[in-house]
């Protein structure tokens, strides 16, 4: 039997990125009026703000974000395109509230229901798409709380199609930006009506009321809401030189208040953060040195490009380090995960990603070990 030679454990600073200049001041931190706040950066899923935002509440209008993410899911399905019309049943010409205007007995097409929920806000358009999909509110409201799972909404639950106040409908600041992600990425195609500021149906022109829009740091999108109980909420996007970050606000006292600390919360999220790509898929990172096998060493690659969201401040002083244990024995299988990439910088936590085998290496044959451990008891070294 051949003896392994002792492992141990070796940490290489493969790089040592923007030098090692000390930082000066404090940690990047804010706080914020919200009474619930989500940020976080969309491109590598880093949380900049948190604030309660597991803590269940009430969405109000924000809840028309699942209305239409439905929607979407049945125009992606085909069993549902943008020129179906749906009629308007008394109760959703009823519906107080945020109004698209509709007229009880007429059909309205799906692309402007759509736009009356979005844009308008509408009560009575998310009503009209919810009774027209599943047959009443209440069905589609379980329809809701069943996609909401399926995207890992753990803490949402629908019973209405428009947030209108209910002690059961409930959700959390971080559902709502995983909801508002998911939008992003599945229904691309759609997702340019939250960035519309206007519709006019039946001659009456409404402004889309999601303040960012307005201002120039780079939205286009979500929803607002607002109910007694919710306070003035928001669930938004915004967009800067191919890096998007998503908030959700909720519990804000005034329009004005929800609009300057929106903006203020997104623009902190650009200027105080960077995405930093640090190597490249399938990108030798290091090599590690192999026992026993008809190769001396191993690349060492990640699947995927790895790109983090650090403090800008923070950057100077970041450091990457691959960890493993020494030497890895053969067999190696390519893609094996054999070791692991440690990303450290002040500010923030460490974050570590698995490195993996960019090839295989084979054992040696019977008389290959046995010189390879005469090697090791004679010098020292596999």
């Amino acid at each position: 039997m051949i003896a392994l030679p002792a492992k141990g454990i070796v940490t290489s600073a493969v790089v040592a990125l923007f030098g090692l200049i000390a930082l000066n001041g404090t940690a990047a931190a804010i706080d914020t009026k919200a009474r619930e706040a989500f940020l976080i950066d969309m491109n590598t899923g880093t949380v900049l703000l948190e604030k309660d935002a597991d803590v269940p509440m009430p969405p109000a209008s924000m809840s028309k974000i699942m209305t239409a993410y439905v929607v979407f899911e049945q125009l992606k399905s085909g069993r549902l395109t943008l020129e179906d019309l749906l009629p308007v049943s008394e109760k959703a010409w009823r519906k107080g509230g945020s109004k698209m205007f509709v007229e009880v007995g007429s059909e309205i097409r799906v692309e402007d229901l759509l736009r009356g929920v979005i844009i308008q806000s509408g009560n009575d358009a998310s009503i009209v798409l919810a009774e027209g999909l599943a047959g009443s509110e209440d069905a589609f409201a379980d329809v809701m709380t069943s996609t909401a799972r399926e995207l890992g909404m753990t803490g949402s639950t629908f019973k209405n199609s428009t947030g209108w106040p209910d002690p059961e409908h409930r959700t959390t600041a971080r559902d709502l930006a995983t909801l508002a992600a998911a939008i992003i990425q599945n229904h691309p195609e759609y997702y340019h009506y939250y960035s519309e500021k206007e519709f006019t149906w039946h001659d009456i022109r409404q402004g889309n009321r999601n303040p960012l829009l307005y201002k120039n740091i780079g939205a286009d999108g979500l929803k607002t809401g607002h109910t007694e109980e919710a306070g003035y909420g928001l669930t938004a996007s915004a967009e800067q030189n191919g890096r998007r970050v998503i908030l959700v606000v909720n519990g804000l006292e005034s329009i004005r208040e929800r609009s300057e600390e929106s903006a203020r919360l997104i623009s902190w999220a650009f200027r105080e953060f960077g995405n930093y790509a640090l190597v490249k898929a399938g990108e030798p990172v290091d090599e590690a040195a192999v026992w026993l096998g008809d190769q001396a060493s191993v690349p060492l690659v990640l699947p995927e490009d790895l790109v983090v969201t650090l403090p800008r401040r923070a950057r100077k002083e970041m450091k990457v380090s691959v960890i493993y244990e020494e030497p890895i024995p053969a067999p190696i299988s390519e893609g094996q995960q054999i070791a692991t990439l440690r990303v450290s910088a002040p500010e923030t936590e460490s974050v570590e990603i698995p490195l993996l085998a960019g090839g295989s290496v084979g054992q040696l044959g019977a008389f290959g070990r046995i010189v390879a451990s005469v090697k090791y008891l004679v010098l020292g070294a596999p």
